[in-house]
């Protein structure tokens, strides 16, 4: 069993930033791959990002590309997301995931899943 807490939302202004962060507790956190996925009112829970193990390799959403970055501490037993030049359609719930098979972009193939941290973001 892994019990993951987000924290680091909240309200930012359009070109403002943040960083998540998703703390982990029970198993090997290393064991797992983790993943942030997102979801705005109205819409299909969202794939953001993911990140292998090790923290070797990262995956991205396209459309996200090149504004946020995936992270983690293996030590702290923590995973980051750094969002950067936030835009009003970002606003959403955040989750993050744990994933013993691998980093990848279904939320289907996560197991465990924290509550979620509310970003809301200002035109």
């Amino acid at each position: 069993q892994v019990q993951l807490v987000e924290s680091g939302g909240g309200l930012v202004q359009a070109g403002g930033s943040l960083r998540l962060s998703c703390a982990a507790s029970g198993r090997t956190f290393s064991s797992y791959a983790m993943g942030w996925f997102r979801r705005a009112p109205g819409k299909e829970r969202e794939f953001v990002a993911a990140i292998s193990w090790s923290g070797g390799r990262a995956y991205y959403a396209d459309s996200l590309k090149g504004r946020f970055t995936i992270s983690r501490d293996n030590a702290k037993n923590t995973v980051y997301l750094q969002m950067n030049s936030l835009k009003p359609e970002d606003t959403a719930v955040y989750y993050c995931a744990a994933n013993s098979r691998g980093a990848g972009s279904s939320w289907r193939a996560y197991e465990y899943w924290g509550q979620g941290t509310q970003v809301t973001v200002s035109s």
